[in-house]
């Protein structure tokens, strides 16, 4: 799409700016934001804030998952609505926005309030912009990405734009428009991708419990979560079929690779080559072993190896037991049945555990080892054309998502005309 653009600009000598509307300000952060220290007392019940880089200053007790809670927020700073919080690691990620929420958050942030007028979204829009966390890690100081710090003695530099604040209201009102319709066009289509995941998992169900043949006589498996099976399958506890692989590794001084659980693709029994964060003991694994993860199990992360290697201590490690297939019993463990029987078993309520007794004692339905692979090809076959289905509406989010940076960056630095 196309917008006006203004009807003069100026060079701002900044790279990452460039140029910008010729009435528009160039001012340092240090200009429009004074950094705050104001610190909570003991026994408060303020509400405990974080500042996340994909969804920017949320309340923790909403995102459990993503960490605990502390015991005491004795000393933590005081956070007001209107605020900039500013996570100083991880700044240069985009860990850095507008609080909508009174509250306390870490001594380890910075908060910053305005000094002049501003509309605080547009600044919260162009702080996390890729172009301006590009120039705040250049302000960062560390000797590697990981341990990159911002501190408001750099960060109070840097030279950012500052249209007038009706400019800033009408680039907002504009953004908020247009990034909800983006929003709404990128839930749509990972509706449908669920959709496409839910028939997926239909396939899988119905193949590793009732086989291919619609006409097979049946027999009760004596198993809730399998049903009726062909008269000619077997039911066997796990631990008949898979072998628990016990041997231990120290991921620290080995030269294999190593992967943690977030290297594998929930429900696909696919890895990625995203870094992970290395454990000093780990789990060793072959080729042909099973990785099943027990931590939050309901993730349904189960990897088929191809290749020698180590592994977070979160995942059982399988040999698989002849005569049976490898492929057939990972897809028969990433089953919605299957995962749903052994997460109605964990244990804890913030990082839930499967107990591996639990799942070796689990039973499974065992075709013939020729009927595995006529299911295996059978699976693939119907998957084929719903993975690119998949894949097709996963690149049209991911157009959709960079669109919408563009769009922002380009709004909240003068490029186009609002």
């Amino acid at each position: 799409m196309s917008y006006a653009k203004y009807e003069s600009y100026k060079d701002s000598g900044v790279d990452w700016l460039g140029e910008i509307p010729s009435d528009w300000e160039l001012l340092k952060v240090k200009n429009i934001f004074r950094l705050v220290m104001k610190f909570a007392p003991k026994n408060n019940d303020c509400e405990l804030l974080s500042v996340y880089t994909d969804i920017g200053v949320k309340p923790r007790k909403e995102l459990e998952e993503r960490g605990n809670r502390a015991t005491t927020t004795d000393g933590y700073l005081i956070v007001e609505k209107g605020d900039i919080v500013v996570n100083k690691l991880l700044a240069w990620m985009g860990a850095i926005g507008l609080s909508d929420y009174d509250g306390v958050t870490s001594p380890a942030y910075d908060i910053l309030k305005p000094k002049i007028p501003i509309e605080g979204i547009f600044y919260h829009l162009l702080f996390r912009s890729p172009q301006c966390t590009s120039e705040l890690r250049r302000y960062s100081r560390g000797i590697m990405d990981m341990r990159l710090r911002l501190y408001f003695d750099k960060f109070g530099d840097v030279v950012v734009p500052y249209p007038n604040i009706e400019v800033q209201k009408k680039i907002v009102s504009f953004l908020a428009k247009k990034t909800t319709q983006i929003d709404q066009a990128i839930a749509l289509k990972q509706q449908q991708i669920e959709k496409l995941n839910e028939y997926q998992q239909i396939v899988i169900q119905n193949a590793v419990t009732k086989g291919l043949n619609p006409n097979a006589p049946m027999k009760n498996s004596g198993v809730d979560w399998i049903g009726d099976i062909p008269e000619h399958w077997d039911v066997k506890k796990l631990k008949y079929v898979l072998k628990s692989y016990n041997k231990k590794n120290s991921s620290r001084n080995s030269d294999l690779r190593y992967l943690g659980m977030e290297n594998i693709i929930s429900k696909t029994g696919e890895i990625n080559n995203e870094s992970a964060e290395v454990e000093g003991l780990a789990n060793h694994f072959k080729p042909n072993h099973i990785l099943f993860g027990k931590l939050r199990p309901y993730l349904a992360k189960v990897y088929l190896a191809d290749f020698e290697g180590i592994c977070s201590t979160e995942f059982l490690v399988f040999e698989v037991l002849e005569p049976n297939n490898a492929k057939f019993l990972q897809i028969l463990l990433l089953s919605n049945g299957f995962i749903q029987n052994i997460d109605s078993s964990t244990y804890g309520s913030k990082m839930p555990r499967a107990n591996p007794d639990f799942i070796n004692n689990q039973f499974i339905a065992i075709p013939p080892l020729d009927e595995q692979l006529q299911i295996i090809n059978a699976i693939e076959n119907k998957n084929q054309p719903i993975k690119q289905a998949i894949e097709k509406y996963q690149t049209q989010i991911d157009r959709l998502k960079e669109y919408k940076n563009i769009l922002i960056n380009q709004a909240v630095t003068g490029k186009i005309k609002i």
